[in-house]
């Protein structure tokens, strides 16, 4: 069984729901606080054992590899003349904490496009895919309990959260199975966004995968799925009618889908309560508003 050291972070779509912020500046650019989306994301790979994170990236997101770079000699100065040394160190930290590897997506649209793009980079191991533009905030983090039940079953490992909203049905991919153990799935069958009222069971598949190389014939002939995309989920479906897929709930967990604007505020305000240099302000703050 081989160990999980890569990760592929999808980061290539135009952002059009945050238009005009988007236009030059990539979605998952977007701060939290005080850190972007995607080193939530980044932080939380490495914090599981990951090494080595394969950005996949188009042509607007420069932004991204500057963000990991090593801070340029103007900045650093900067802050050593205003003797800002810990945030230097932080920033610095930033550039250490994996090896970067970028590549631009290439192939039809669709979220399933990324990984073959990636393909080159695996030597017949399994690896980990994580969105650039959500995260889960879970102890442990939920790319441990996904490694976590890979060294267990040794298979596929989709990550879920359980809903109960209508509207869900219409944004992710829901698990047809049976419940092998607490909070573990057998999948039968994986169903994108099934639309209302259809959904197989309440456990929707968000945020993340855990796959095998047996992934990489099934996305070569790949069938484009609803609008001509090449859904990802769709390709699961079809590994598990002949290799053992696993669905888990991730436990302890939040996840924040920070691809639209309203859930992207929720997430600001709830990650500034829990803020360490600004939740006392930012409580009182928000309990003067006139709502």
């Amino acid at each position: 069984m081989k160990r999980i050291s890569k990760v592929i972070i999808p980061a290539a779509g135009f952002g059009t729901r945050f238009l005009p912020q988007t236009k030059a500046m990539p979605k998952e650019m977007l701060p939290i606080v005080d850190k972007p989306v995607i080193q939530y994301v980044v932080e939380e790979a490495v914090a599981s054992g990951i090494e080595d994170v394969i950005i996949v990236t188009g042509y607007s997101k420069r932004a991204i590899e500057d963000h990991f770079d090593t801070p340029n000699a103007e900045l650093v100065k900067n802050l050593e003349q205003g003797n800002k040394i810990a945030m230097l160190k932080q920033i610095r930290h930033i550039a250490e904490l994996a090896n970067f590897i970028y590549i631009r997506q290439k192939g039809p649209y669709g979220n399933a496009t990324p990984i073959k793009s990636a393909k080159h980079l695996l030597v017949d191991e399994p690896f980990l895919v994580l969105w650039g533009d959500d995260f889960v905030w879970s102890t442990p983090p939920r790319a441990q309990q996904m490694i976590d039940a890979y060294n267990k079953y040794e298979a596929t490992i989709l990550c879920g959260i359980k809903t109960e909203k209508e509207e869900d049905s219409e944004r992710y991919a829901y698990v047809q199975g049976v419940e092998i153990d607490a909070g573990v799935w057998k999948v039968e069958k994986l169903i994108e966004k099934p639309g209302r009222n259809k959904a197989p069971s309440n456990l929707a598949i968000v945020s993340g995968y855990l796959l095998t190389p047996d992934i990489f014939p099934i996305l070569e002939s790949q069938k484009p799925g609803k609008g001509g995309e090449y859904y990802l989920p769709e390709a699961i479906d079809i590994l598990a009618k002949n290799h053992p897929v696993y669905a888990i709930e991730i436990k302890n967990g939040k996840y924040y889908d920070t691809g639209n604007k309203f859930e992207y505020m929720k997430t600001v305000v709830e990650r500034a309560l829990e803020h360490p240099d600004i939740n006392g302000e930012f409580r009182k703050f928000l309990k003067n508003l006139p709502l």
